[in-house]
């Protein structure tokens, strides 16, 4: 094989291989040596002692190069920083995630406060006429599940655009499953049932006497 000047002999052929992040497609990739002063030299290690092994290395190195800095670094960090901003994009977007949850789940105490507040009478009528705590509770919160299932239908085709657009930047790539959005929305609910749950009770579970008296 020529190459420029040179002549080489293929000494063999290995299967194809990412040498780039999965943003890129594979690419024919030629290995072949390189003899000046600023090559590097790849060296396979095993990792049971990497300390060990990186000192044989250097002295080896400094026994060839006398005075010559060693410096080295790890293929697999390489690769790795290659998705550090993918990396801080997620924590970044969990952060502030969780803040989003916790301002919707201050926003539906208020309100499942309010609602109570409001048919306090209404509460102790049906609690007098037999109501069990179990229907006070769904009849408090099927206002706000709705609320929570509406924003589900309106956030899901916005979600699946920004993960859609942010996919077509790798050049191999999952698909979104429906069971995702599906998994998503089953939870959004449960946490908001737990949230307006707290408030339902106490009121379905108070004495209907005091709240009638005070009607």
């Amino acid at each position: 094989m020529m190459n420029g000047t040179k002549k080489w002999d293929i000494i063999g052929v290995v299967a194809d291989f990412h040498q780039k992040s999965l943003r890129y497609p594979i690419e024919p990739t030629l290995l072949e040596p390189v003899l000046n002063i600023q090559s590097q030299i790849s060296v396979k290690i095993d990792p049971k002692n990497v300390t060990a092994t990186v000192a044989a290395v250097k002295a080896k190195y400094q026994g060839f190069f006398p005075g010559n800095l060693f410096d080295y670094s790890f293929l697999d960090e390489q690769f790795n920083a290659q998705y550090k901003n993918d990396e801080l994009f997620g924590k970044a977007f969990s952060i502030f995630g969780g803040f989003a949850i916790f301002i919707a789940c201050l926003g539906l105490l208020g309100l499942s406060l309010f609602a109570t507040l409001q048919r306090t009478k209404e509460i102790g009528v049906r609690k007098v006429l037999g109501a069990s705590v179990l229907n006070i509770v769904m009849l408090l919160s099927k206002d706000f599940i709705k609320l929570v299932i509406i924003a589900i239908g309106f956030g899901v085709p916005i979600a699946y655009l920004i993960l859609h657009n942010w996919l077509q930047d790798f050049a191999y790539r999952i698909t979104i499953s429906w069971w995702i959005f599906g998994l998503a929305g089953i939870v959004a609910i449960i946490v908001a049932l737990a949230t307006i749950s707290f408030q339902a009770v106490k009121a379905a579970t108070s004495n209907p006497v005091k709240s009638l008296r005070s009607e």
